[in-house]
């Protein structure tokens, strides 16, 4: 009797035994629970779920580095067209002794608070006792003009002085349009010669580009 106790308890430790090492068996099975956590739902490995050479939307990174697309441009220097509403537009008489012809002086002065462009002619018309009178070109070529914020530029109006020793033909006032605007600005006439009467074949008054006259009618 002693020697089967003996024997059954044996079987009884090495069942014990086997139950355990198939349990063992079964946990090993899984691997380590931690190595669980880095993996991502997509199916790659670490724990960066997203790929480095990509933006969150899918598109191509360059040096790691998302492209944010914030370069603007210069545009061109960014300078816009001035203003009528952004000038301060004034008219003074550049006649001096002795000449043929009679010259007003028109300035342009920057009150925008940033940097302009003036194309190469403004729009002038004069405003006389016999009705409108608009100023020719001279032709003189011209670059565009960047005008700085607080800075003036200059141009000459010349006109034919009346010596016929009539009255002629009075002026009040010159209405002045900046380059590619549509507004115009009106200056009273700063001379007080008249134009000469004539057959209205065409204009003898002229306008120069910007830049054609310096401050006091030196050109």
């Amino acid at each position: 009797m002693r020697v089967r106790k003996l024997t059954f308890a044996a079987l009884a430790v090495a069942a014990t035994l086997s139950l355990t090492a198939c349990n063992d068996e079964d946990l090993t099975g899984q691997g380590d629970p931690s190595a669980a956590s880095t993996v991502s739902p997509s199916g790659g490995s670490g724990s960066d779920s997203s790929d480095s050479s990509k933006g969150s939307d899918g598109s191509e990174k360059a040096g790691g580095q998302q492209d944010t697309g914030s370069d603007s441009g210069s545009g061109g220097g960014g300078a816009e067209k001035c203003r009528t509403d952004d000038l301060d537009i004034s008219a003074t008489d550049g006649t001096i002794s002795g000449d043929t012809e009679g010259m007003v002086v028109v300035e342009f002065k920057n009150l925008g608070g940033k940097d302009c462009v003036l194309a190469a002619y403004a729009g002038v018309d004069l405003k006389t006792g016999s009705g409108s009178l608009s100023a020719e070109r001279t032709g003189q070529e011209a670059d565009t003009t960047v005008l700085k914020d607080g800075e003036s530029t200059f141009f000459g109006v010349t006109y034919p002085m009346n010596d016929s020793g009539g009255s002629g033909v009075s002026v009040s006032a010159l209405l002045v349009t900046p380059p590619n605007e549509t507004k115009s600005f009106s200056v009273e006439w700063p001379s007080s010669n008249t134009l000469p009467v004539t057959d209205g074949s065409g204009s003898s008054v002229k306008v120069g580009p910007m830049g054609s006259a310096g401050q006091g009618g030196e050109s």
